[in-house]
């Protein structure tokens, strides 16, 4: 792309001198706000157009290219300090008004009329200096087709390099889909999927002249421009690489060149991902998704609908980064994108839809193909009369079972068809038999086991007394199996320091009876009867229990703990009872004291973006590798709850829950007051939520491909099997495929997923989920049944591994250059001819752009010293294991204005794109990230609003420490509660919220979720990313 950047022009009538860089740094000056820009006047909010751009399916990615040597990243400079490369220019135009003078916004027309597609890309184009982020616009013949359309709203449009600015009567485009301009070159079009996710816009729609419309007979041409605006100017290629160009950030950016700068493009005019979002929830929302096709794309992740499974695995299990894989090999290698499916074995199903069926086929057990050993599903034809079958993943031909036998109708089916849940449905479990079971004998049910660290930090902090009091009740919400009355899930319990202390909680007896086991080095269980029991049965001895430990401890002054030993007395306990299970850690410190897995302090800053900052990634092996594999083998999986208040190495202490099927929940200086209700939340769901344990899964797939890489809380101890010592509603598993032979267009991909788990009640069960893809030799079908939200989680998950064998930067890099990489061979062989300084997008991949921008900028992969390592860490870990709608709502959070919700409604307001130019000073607006809710407040808020929220007079009478609203009887009131409460249902972990006022030392923290804006601690904004992309997309193409 031509360096010139965005360029958004001044008035119409106006021709711009030379032509501009980005002014005064790179993306300094901040585009044209919707609600008043953020320290602007108060300005009335104006609520997002209705319907303005049409969004597409999201598309996931993959991983590693060779390593390039862009400065992508680079560390040595703050994104947005130019470095010496460009001087400023004489004369900035600023992109805001002053301080204190009104805004000039657009005005939205109404929206009720859509543009015809053709024009809206048109119209889009010329509003941006992007001729597909390219050339401005051109001077638009007015094509008879489209003049009678009103326009949604009004913006400047941009005069781009080679072409003189619109003149005053040229239509301005909506705010679509479209990206920044990039260089001289008509806008953007696309085939197949329309261009950038324009409405309907028709496959093969040639490229549309800069900003002028298409007429019906073909493409218009217009001649370059001689003089200052024609073809590119020396020196404005984005193609030449001028290594370190921007600081911290992007090689290459404002050409060197002369003439005041023009305003900055309207961001507007950019995909957005709210747009798609709503979009594709007007299309798909409330409907219901049957699974009968093959390869069909689903609603996405945060669209509301419901599935009916006919054939295929609901998505809500498995995802995919394309439901259109290629044919070949050399085609994969062609395009890059990734080939993977997300699978969430035990994802939770609404209450609307069908639970699983679970299938017993008595002693004889599940129907497999003898060769390959996949389970009988809708996709194994039946031949011969029914006497025998045809597996569609090997192709062997197996004998029908006499007792399994059916004859077939007159279309070859089974008559027994839709009776049987193996044959008609994508998911389903089998009873497994004792030949699924260790040593052949049925399983007994698992144990809970709950070790709380009694060191002076958890005595003084209250959290022991915490604990103590909401297992009481919470005992009696164990998970259970379907219709039982009570679980028959075991509990124990430990407490520790530097020495260990099992509890005897046998129902005969009268008081509790501790035993102390001070020999750590040789752990051992002091006791079998008595340690694990039944919670009905020992109810008055575990809450005797309860009471004592707090006073028990009262006095302690030990501040040293163990780790690794409290997790091998766990492993033990639940060998010695032959089950598998659960340990709940209660964890404060780094554990210091002698005995195995002692750890030190190895949080090393100055290894940050040098080629050694792996190592503050990997845990330290030796005892606790080991240790991991002795958990998974016994089933015994590891859930950490921690409570730092200085540096603990969660690469270390975490990485046994992650190998083990565990979760880590993280506290940083936690006070009861502030912090007690959103941990006892999480401990409540993580003890409630439906789990299976002991578990080992395998993904097949038809002949052609094969699962190659495995991501998740998992461990693999084999190319093959994915061992998992427990799964829970939560954990998702990224599979990554690749060719071993050609596939076949007829007979498409199939994937089988098989879990063999025991189940809380103690049963050994196999769940199955089936899915099948399409297969083409046309990429233009691969990209058009791309999903973002997927690509994006598969990208997350192999960038965060590939960390621990290499830098940081070098990972940065490649996920830059596999964008690029994607993007420019739908460009080359997807997309109808164009000029070169087009950015291009799929329309499914139109905001991938924006997500990897985001991933670029987390915490692990910015490089930052400011960012403390464990935090870093558990971030990396926390992904790992998502599923795509954590994976999407973490990257792009959303961003919800409040202040003017209709609390009549029942819905959640809809999101705003999230920069800081959405925010006003009179807006109060909510972000949630999954993790995190924040609730920010405006300096202007209205005092009434502030009253009816919080019952206090104004602002400044605000408490800094609130982390929840006052139940108030007001109307906003009950509708904030309503929303937050709407939230946080859809999340699998408890959110903290933090309340936010604007300009106060809190805000930094809610800034870093800006995902649009620059990055507080280095990174692009949005626009810049887009623009970096669009010159490596150039360079690969020439």
């Amino acid at each position: 792309m031509s360096q010139q950047g965005y360029v958004a022009t001044p008035p119409y009538s106006q021709a711009q001198p030379g032509l501009g860089g980005y002014p005064t740094g790179f993306g300094a000056s901040p585009p044209q706000a919707h609600y008043g820009h953020y320290g602007a006047p108060p300005q009335p909010y104006a609520a997002q157009p209705a319907g303005v751009l049409k969004p597409a399916a999201s598309s996931p990615s993959g991983m590693p290219p060779p390593p390039v040597s862009s400065q992508y990243g680079s560390p040595t400079q703050q994104n947005g300090a130019h470095s010496q490369k460009f001087p400023s220019p004489a004369v900035s135009a600023p992109a805001m008004p002053p301080y204190g003078q009104p805004l000039q916004r657009p005005a939205y027309h109404s929206m009720a009329q859509a543009t015809p597609p053709t024009q809206q890309i048109t119209n889009q184009m010329s509003a941006m200096s992007i001729g597909g982020y390219g050339q401005g616009p051109l001077q638009s013949p007015q094509s008879p087709t489209s003049s009678a359309a009103p326009q949604p709203y009004q913006m400047p449009s941009a005069p781009a390099m080679g072409h003189p600015p619109m003149s005053p009567t040229g239509h301005q485009p909506p705010s679509m889909s479209v990206c920044p301009p990039m260089a001289a070159g008509p806008p953007m079009a696309a085939t197949g999927a329309p261009p950038m996710g324009m409405p309907n816009s028709q496959p093969g729609l040639p490229p549309m002249g800069g900003g002028g419309f298409q007429q019906p007979g073909g493409p218009q041409v217009f001649p370059q421009q001689p003089g200052p605006y024609g073809g590119q100017m020396p020196g404005s290629q984005m193609a030449g690489s001028q290594a370190g160009a921007f600081a911290g950030g992007f090689p290459g950016g404002a050409a060197h060149m002369a003439g005041p700068p023009q305003k900055k493009l309207d961001p507007d005019s950019i995909p957005s991902t709210t747009q798609v979002i709503e979009d594709d929830q007007a299309k798909r929302g409330g409907q219901l998704y049957t699974t009968n096709l093959r390869g069909q794309v689903p609603p996405l992740v945060t669209t509301n609908f419901t599935a009916q499974d006919q054939g295929n695995a609901s998505p809500r299990f498995m995802r995919c980064t394309t439901y259109s894989f290629p044919c070949s090999s050399d085609l994969a290698k062609q395009c890059q994108v990734p080939l993977a499916t997300i699978i969430k074995p035990f994802a939770t199903v609404p209450k609307n839809e069908t639970p699983l069926y679970v299938v017993n086929h008595g002693e004889a057990g599940p129907i497999r193909c003898n060769r390959c050993k996949a389970y009988m599903c809708p996709f194994m034809l039946f031949i011969d009369g029914g006497r025998r079958y045809q597996c569609s993943f090997c192709n062997c031909v197996n004998e029908v079972p006499v007792q399994y036998f059916q004859h077939l109708d007159h279309m070859g089916r089974r008559v027994d068809l839709y009776e049987r849940p193996e044959l008609s449905l994508g998911s389903y479990e089998f009873t497994a038999t004792l030949d699924y079971c260790k040593n052949n004998k049925p399983p007994n049910p698992p144990a809970y086991i709950f070790m709380i660290d009694v060191s002076y930090n958890n005595i003084k902090s209250g959290l022991v007394k915490l604990i103590c009091e909401e297992l009481k009740t919470l005992l009696d919400r164990l998970p259970k199996e379907e219709g039982a009355e009570s679980s028959s899930i075991k509990v124990g319990f430990v407490t520790y320091n530097k020495i260990l202390h099992f509890y005897n909680v046998k129902s005969a007896l009268a008081q509790p009876q501790m035993m102390v086991v001070s020999d750590v080095a040789e752990m051992f269980v002091p006791l079998l009867d008595g340690f694990l029991v039944n919670v009905q049965e020992s109810r008055a001895v575990i809450n005797n229990l309860l009471d004592q430990i707090p006073d028990m401890f009262a006095d302690t002054n030990e501040s040293e703990t163990v780790f690794a030993p409290v997790i091998q007395a766990g492993v033990e306990a639940l060998k010695a009872a032959e089950c598998s299970g659960k340990l709940f850690i209660f964890h404060s410190s780094l554990p210091t004291a002698e005995a195995p897995g002692k750890l030190k302090n190895r949080d090393d800053r100055k290894l940050v973006n040098t080629e050694k900052e792996k190592i503050l990634f990997q845990p330290q092996r030796g005892v606790y590798e080991q240790l991991a594999k002795d958990s998974v083998a016994q089933g015994c999986c590891v859930d950490l709850f921690v409570f730092p208040n200085q540096y603990m190495d969660m690469a270390t202490m975490g990485d046994i829950p992650t190998h083990t099927g565990g979760s880590v929940y993280k506290y940083s200086n936690f006070q009861v007051q502030i912090d007690g209700e959103h941990f006892l939340t999480d401990l409540r769901r993580d003890v409630e939520k439906s789990i299976g344990f002991d578990a080992i899964m395998r993904v097949r797939t038809s002949t052609g491909f094969r699962a190659t890489d495995f991501f998740g809380a998992i461990y693999m101890n084999n190319t093959t099997d994915v061992e998992m010592a427990a799964v829970d509603c939560d954990k998702a598993v990224t599979v990554e495929f690749k060719h071993d032979d050609a596939l076949n267009e007829e007979t498409g991909a199939l994937i089988q997923c098989a879990l063999l788990y025991t189940s809380v009640g103690g049963q050994r069960r196999l769940r199955i989920h089936n899915l099948s893809l399409n297969c083409s030799s046309q990429l233009s079908e691969l990209y058009k049944s791309c999903e973002t939200d997927a690509l994006i989680n598969f990208f997350a998950k192999s960038a965060y591994h590939a960390i621990l064998n290499q830098p940081v930067k070098t990972v940065r890099e490649i996920l830059v250059k596999q964008t690029a990489h994607m993007l420019a061979c739908y460009r080359k062989h997807c997309a109808s001819p164009s000029a070169a300084s087009q950015l291009i997008l799929p329309d499914a991949m139109k905001v991938f752009p924006v997500y990897m921008n985001s991933l670029m900028k987390t915490p692990v992969l910015v490089g930052s010293a400011e960012l403390s390592t464990d935090e870093r860490n558990f971030h990396r870990l926390s992904v790992m294991s998502m599923g795509v709608e954590e994976s999407q709502v973490l990257l792009y959070p959303r961003l919800i204005p409040l202040h003017s919700m209709d609390v009549v409604n029942e819905a959640v307001p809809a999101a705003v794109r999230c920069s800081e130019e959405r925010l006003s000073e009179t807006g109060l607006f909510l972000l949630d990230n999954g993790q995190n809710l924040f609730l920010w407040l405006g300096q202007a808020c209205t005092p009434d609003l502030i009253q009816s929220l919080f019952n206090v007079p104004s602002l400044g009478h605000l408490s800094p420490d609130m982390t929840s609203l006052p139940e108030l009887d007001t109307a906003q009131s009950k509708k904030l509660r309503s929303i937050i409460c709407a939230i946080s249902q859809q999340r699998p972990h408890s959110m903290k919220m933090v309340i936010v006022k604007q300009k106060d030392r809190s805000e930094m923290l809610f800034r870093q979720h800006l995902v649009e804006d620059k990055g507080l601690h280095g990174g692009a904004s949005y626009i810049d990313f887009l623009c970096y992309v669009h010159r490596e997309i150039r360079q690969l193409l020439t």
